[in-house]
């Protein structure tokens, strides 16, 4: 468990698939400059950010070599790293290929499973959430190819990287359908049909959490899972532009308006 103390009037901050690079260039442009917006807005008092899994619709990050684009965000990342942020980040489904650019360029440490946090003695489990939950068996197939070292290598060192990004963002792409506005599937029924609220209310009768953290869905949900736990995912910048934020005492989940 990790352990992080508040300072008085410094905040902590969730934000979770932004997506960039999807469906395109125009529209991830405006995305990511609504996402730079928030960020300059939340400077003035973060204490730590939490990049909770798909800031991008596609990465694949070689040795020496990253995916071009997305300049103002890493900008701004960069940033607020510079002014003494803390920069947490958790790999998802989108980005789950990622090295060691993060740590190197921002020094925040990159992680690709979930992680408990003891946070002004509130406890924390944070983490992007695919694979989790039951049901998805499809998806935890593919999620197992995927982080196989053997294919990774073989997608890295076999293919160049012109055709790996191309075949990465054909496949990316593919899923983009489902966060179309006008033929939603991800609509949200009931806490008993929602994976990660199954899964975390699972794991509270295991060990107690005061707040459960994931990306993933696509959903902005706060559900309570007792009178003193909640499970929170993070939505999307798709259509919610929703983040969290932890004052020290309780965490709220909003909604930016640039």
């Amino acid at each position: 468990m990790k352990e992080i103390n508040l300072i008085p009037g410094k905040k902590i901050y969730f934000a979770s698939d932004f997506h960039l690079g999807a469906p395109d260039y125009s529209q991830s442009l405006v995305r990511e400059k609504r996402i730079c917006q928030w960020l300059e807005t939340i400077k003035i008092d973060a204490q730590i950010l939490f990049l909770v899994g798909d800031m991008f619709d596609f990465w694949f990050e070689y040795r020496n070599v990253v995916p071009k684009g997305h300049i103002r965000f890493l900008g701004k990342l960069a940033e607020l790293a510079d002014l003494g942020v803390q920069i947490e980040v958790f790999s998802g489904n989108h980005d789950m290929w990622m090295r060691d650019y993060f740590n190197r360029e921002f020094g925040c440490e990159v992680s690709r499973n979930s992680i408990e946090y003891l946070i002004n003695q509130k406890r924390f489990l944070i983490g992007h959430g695919d694979g989790l939950g039951p049901g998805d068996t499809a998806y935890k197939f593919l999620k197992r190819l995927f982080e196989n070292k053997m294919l990774r290598w073989a997608f890295a060192n076999l293919l160049h990287p012109d055709w790996a990004i191309f075949l990465g963002n054909l496949w990316a792409g593919s899923s983009w359908k489902k966060h179309d506005k006008e033929n939603d599937v991800y609509i949200y029924e009931s806490p008993e049909k929602e994976l990660l609220y199954l899964y975390a209310k699972e794991e509270e009768q295991k060990q107690h959490r005061d707040y459960y953290i994931f990306g993933h869905r696509h959903y902005k949900l706060d559900l309570e899972l007792n009178p003193d736990s909640r499970y929170i995912n993070l939505g999307d910048w798709i259509r919610f532009n929703s983040y969290a934020v932890f004052d020290g005492e309780k965490v709220a989940l909003k909604t930016f308006s640039a």
